[in-house]
Order: C-alpha cells, then structure tokens, then sequence
C-alpha cells in the first residue's frame, strides 16, 4: 500500500503541474500592450501640453499626433491578436483531466501489465542472502528424484533387446563385483533405459572401485546421471559430483554447464552467466554442452542486467588438410606412420577433454584399431557410448566404428 500511495501521490503532483501550466493564461503580451498604449495616451497629452506652452507649432503637433495615433492603433491590433490566440478555457480544463488520467491511470495499467503487484522491494543484500540460504537449504537427491518422477511423462517401452542385454550384464556384474569397465557400462545402459536409481548405484561403484585412480569423466558422468534423475535440478550430490569433476579437470565442459545451472537455480544469474560465457568462448561449436548453453544464456544475461550477445564458439579441427595430405604423399612408411599417430592422439586428447560429434567418435575408434592400440580403442569405445547414451543413431554409428576396429563382432 505505501508504494501505491507514494506513486500515486507522485504521479498526481506532476499531472497538477502540467495542469497549471495548461490553464495559466499566456497574459504576457496583452500586459505590454496595454502599457503601451498607457504611454502613447500620455504622450498625446504631452504633445497638446507643449503646443499650449507654445513650445510647439501646430503643424508638428499634428504630425506627432499622427504617429502616436499609427502605434496605438499598432498596440491594439497585437493586444486584440493574443487575445484571440489563446485556447477556450473548455479545452484547457479537457486537456488538463487528459494528462492526469494518463499520467495516474496510465501509470498504474503499465504497472499491474509488466510490474510485480504485492511484491516487496527487495535490495541486492537480501538477494544474496536468500540466494545462499536456498542452496544451503535446498531439497536433497532424493526429494528432487521423488518430485520429477511424479511428474515426469510416460516413458515408450524400450526396445526388448536391449532391456535383455541389460539384465544379463546386471547378472554378470553380480559375478563380478570387482570389475570397473562392466559397471561402467551397465551404469550407462540403466541410464539409457530410465533406471536411474540402478544408474547411480552402478557409477558409485565404479568410482568406488577406481578409489583416487577415478577420472573426472567418472565424476561428471555421476553428476550427469544425478542431475537428469532429478529432472534437471542440481541438487547438494549433484553439485558435490560437480566439484569433484572440476578438482580434477577445471576446464571440464559437462561440469560447468551444470555448475551454472546450479548458480541460475539459486537465484544467482550473474554467476551463471559469467562461468557459462567463458565455457562458450573457449569451446568448439560442436561441444555437447555449447548447444544448452546457447538456449539459456541469454536469460542468464538479462536476469544479471547484462547485455550480452554470445560470441560465435570456435570451430573444432577436423582432421588433416589438403596439404597435410599432400605432404603425407611425399614421406617414408616410418615418418606417414608417426604423423598419424600425432594425428590420432590430438583428436584424441580433444574428444576426451571436450567431447565431439558421432563421427570424430567413430574416426577415433577406427583409427585406433587400426594401429592397433586396442586397449585406447575400447576406452574411446565406452567414452563415446556414454556420451550418446539415448541416441540410438549415434550410437549405431559408433557401432559400426568398434565392428570395424575388431572391438565387437
């Protein structure tokens, strides 16, 4: 209530001066000529005066009489125009009520269509600390899970095949408790199927059994499953998985992404914002995390007042040049071999810390195999399948890479 009374009061005072100003009567000019003609009357009586006085002959009285009369008469006519210039009182009164109905209504219909009505104000420091009371005391993984399983849609039934696959790694994983690949694949393969609960459970055991020997791939693959279990949300564990990833790797592009989610959730844009425009200007186009950013950063920037037009991602190599090839052309068995194996273990080392598309995934797992380093082959192999988990497409495509590499029949 005091802020309707205030803007109203406001709003109210600035139509009553703009009102004044209509209904005050532009008197100036008719006060000028009204003194004027006061004193061209006296000078006529000067005149008659001094040509009593005999100071004057009557032939100069008379052409004095003359002018004198020429600027009354001028003094008239522009004291007669201002008069007829000016608006009827009607119209000053009608404009007058125009410019506070749209300065106080106005107003006020501009408010309750774009403002907050009933929304107190609420200064930057009381922000910040409902920002941190929120994620100190947000609702846990297992609340978060519980709410988006209510409402989440209809899953279509997965394909029998695969849901067969499945139950039979779950038994060998009962038969071999110790071994980190099978988990990391039946963590995978849950995930695909919507069983997120067994999800986590396996990933947990994978980073269980890897100890202080667990990646921050491993670490952002848990927070991963956590996060799209909860429907998006980044709950305490998830963050915990998060900070994990980034010890381990700072520049970690899956962590990052959910790390700014996290900070847009808690009411803090402006941390979103900064830690998603840094991961967009050093992240290739085809980055699996540059597409989400994208759709969301600019609400990010306009919620932390910021205006901000995302810059164009950095194209990611793609592999030998024409003249890389030529050059190729032109070296001993020993020296092309070296090449391609530099060649590999770059689109290696930006796959595994950067991510790719499909097809860099299956030029990896090819090349690998055919050099023979099939122990890489199979680590590139399940990397690849976790990211595209869901994606039956990719998935098949990075198939046909491990048929062709001798990694499965």
């Amino acid at each position: 209530m005091t802020f309707w009374l205030a803007t109203s009061a406001l709003a109210a005072a600035v139509a009553v001066l703009i009102a004044l100003a209509l209904l005050r009567r532009r008197s100036g000019g008719r006060d000028r000529a009204e003194y004027d003609i006061a004193v061209y009357r006296d000078q006529l009586a000067s005149v008659e005066n001094d040509l009593a006085r005999g100071v004057i002959g009557e032939d100069a009285a008379e052409r004095t009489r003359t002018e004198i009369a020429r600027r009354i008469l001028d003094a008239d006519r522009a004291r007669a125009g201002e008069a007829h210039g000016e608006a009827p009182r009607w119209l000053s009164l009608a404009a007058a009520g125009a410019v506070a109905v749209l300065l106080v209504g106005g107003g006020a219909a501009l408010y309750l269509r774009e403002g907050v009505p009933g929304y107190g104000d609420l200064p930057l420091k009381a922000r910040l600390a409902a920002s941190a009371e929120f994620h100190d005391t947000r609702p846990s993984q297992a609340e978060a899970e519980k709410e988006a399983a209510a409402r989440a849609p209809d899953r279509p039934a997965p394909d029998p095949r695969h849901v067969e696959l499945v139950e039979k790694l779950r038994k060998a994983m009962e038969e071999r408790p110790d071994d980190p690949r099978g988990f990391q694949l039946l963590a995978q393969n849950e995930a695909a199927l919507g069983n997120f609960p067994e999800a986590r459970a396996a990933q947990e055991r994978l980073i269980a059994l890897k100890g202080d020997t667990a990646t921050a791939g491993d670490y952002a693959d848990y927070a991963d499953i956590l996060v799209t279990a909860a429907g998006g949300y980044v709950s305490p564990e998830a963050e915990a998985a998060i900070g994990q990833t980034l010890k381990r790797d700072p520049k970690n592009g899956v962590a990052l992404y959910y790390l700014g989610a996290m900070e847009l959730q808690i009411g803090r844009p402006d941390r979103a914002f900064q830690i998603w425009r840094t991961v967009l200007e050093n992240s290739p186009a085809d980055a699996p995390w540059v597409a989400p950013i994208q759709a969301q950063i600019a609400d990010a920037a306009t919620r932390a007042g910021v205006d901000y037009t995302p810059a164009p991602a950095a194209a990611a190599p793609r592999g030998p040049s024409a003249a890389d090839m030529q050059a190729a052309g032109q070296m001993t068995p020993e020296a092309r071999a070296e090449m391609i194996r530099n060649m590999v273990a770059g689109l290696s080392e930006r796959l595994n810390s950067q991510g790719g598309t499909p097809a860099e995934w299956a030029q990896l797992i090819t090349a690998l195999g055919v050099l023979g380093e099939s122990e890489q082959a199979t680590a590139a192999l399940d990397k690849a399948q976790q990211a595209y988990a869901g994606n039956d497409a990719a998935l098949a495509q990075i198939g046909e890479a491990a048929t062709r590499a001798g990694l499965t029949q």
